[in-house]
């Protein structure tokens, strides 16, 4: 059972704002809540997310979404029924410990509603202080599966390693009896990926085994070889980064891509050249390309990141989804962390990826997700949709 629990916007810490409003009544304050049941003059979302180190540019996606969408959902007005939605972004240059004092800083100043980030252990981070300081969090691009059910606070507002997963099977048939090799990082992201393929294409018979770098890698050659050397079935990337070109042409050299059929997610515009000839070897799964599909919203969203100088890309969705969601929540949170919790779960409604639901139970995000080639188009490669998986038939097992 919750416990509900009114917490007053404001830029004030909380524990004095809810001192003072004990003690007599007021008027609505900078940011709070008036006793009279009018609507809060203004409320500040704290936005966490990589404006500069390994993953800026994912941040800089996620951004230029989360603009559009705060734009979208509120008619330009930037404001939800009297109520001024006031962002301060911050800058986690990808590092955890960065992440929490930020999110410390933020919570002490009164914020009650943080979003963020592009890296899962940055999320992982950020969604245990919410909890701990009963906060919401709208997670973003961060995949790490981890995240869905962590808490009642945290939310997401992109797809998870799961979906990646389970679109991967859509590729595959006759999966029993097959050995899988995972490629991916030594972090919560290739981790999530592979714990993810133990859990699906495991429990359809498969046997799945992983190798797993470290970040801070820029040699892959041996670790390519070592994958060759296990002689799988089916080796299943996950990676993400500056580093994927170099990774790719390890992987190209060292006949990996020739040895064993290759299945990975298409990553963002920036990658679309690095996996040169061998883009007609990789099957890929998508979480959102331009051309994913034609409904009005992500029509919307791509006029109104291009409009604002930017380019639609792989994580622009998720900033338009959580700025789509955080208005949902303030429009029928009625000021409390809880009213916003309840205003979230179930909540249904058209985004940028058509139909899209958060599954009440445990906060996972649900929505289609792309097969896709790259094609030649003159001196570089474009996406092009192979078919659309449904969300339901991509939907990762409900967290307990």
């Amino acid at each position: 059972m919750r416990v509900t629990k009114k917490l007053l916007w404001g830029s004030a810490a909380a524990a004095a704002a809810l001192f003072l409003s004990a003690c007599a009544p007021q008027a609505g304050t900078d940011g709070g809540e008036g006793t009279d049941g009018e609507a809060a003059e203004s409320v500040t979302v704290g936005v966490i997310t990589s404006e500069t180190g390994p993953l800026a540019g994912y941040g800089e996606q996620y951004l230029e979404g989360f603009r559009a969408g705060l734009d979208y959902a509120t008619d330009g007005t930037g404001e939800v029924d009297g109520t001024t939605i006031e962002v301060d972004y911050r800058d986690d240059a990808g590092n955890p410990d960065t992440a929490v004092t930020i999110a410390k800083e933020l919570i002490g100043e009164g914020v009650q509603i943080l979003a963020g980030s592009a890296s899962s252990g940055v999320a992982l981070a950020v969604a245990e202080q919410a909890a701990q300081n009963q906060v919401l969090f709208i997670s973003g691009p961060a995949a790490a599966d981890a995240l869905t059910g962590i808490n009642e606070y945290t939310f997401r507002s992109g797809r998870q390693s799961a979906q990646d997963v389970a679109t991967a099977g859509t590729f595959l048939d006759d999966i029993e009896g097959r050995k899988i090799t995972v490629f991916a990082q030594n972090n919560a992201f290739g981790q999530g990926n592979q714990a993810a393929v133990e859990a699906i294409l495991g429990a359809q018979g498969a046997t799945v085994d992983a190798v797993l770098v470290a970040e801070d890698v820029t040699e892959f050659t041996p670790f390519a070889q070592q994958v060759v050397a296990g002689e799988p079935d089916l080796v299943f990337v996950a990676w993400a980064g500056a580093t994927s070109g170099a990774m790719w042409q390890a992987m190209s050299q060292q006949g990996v891509l020739d040895a064993v059929p290759v299945v990975t997610g298409l990553g963002d515009a920036a990658t679309f050249g690095a996996y040169g000839e061998a883009s007609e070897q990789i099957s890929f799964l998508n979480h959102y390309f331009a051309g994913a599909n034609d409904s009005e919203v992500n029509t919307a969203m791509i006029e109104a990141v291009e409009e604002a100088g930017g380019t639609p890309d792989l994580f622009t969705p998720d900033g338009f989804t959580a700025a789509l969601m955080i208005v949902q929540a303030i429009r029928k949170g009625e000021g409390t962390v809880d009213g916003m919790i309840e205003a979230l779960e179930g909540y249904e409604f058209e985004g940028p990826k058509g139909t899209t639901t958060v599954r009440a139970g445990d906060h996972a995000l649900i929505q289609e997700m792309y097969q896709v080639r790259l094609v030649a188009d003159g001196g570089s490669f474009v996406p092009e949709l192979v078919d659309t998986a449904d969300a339901e038939a991509v939907a990762p097992a409900e967290a307990e």
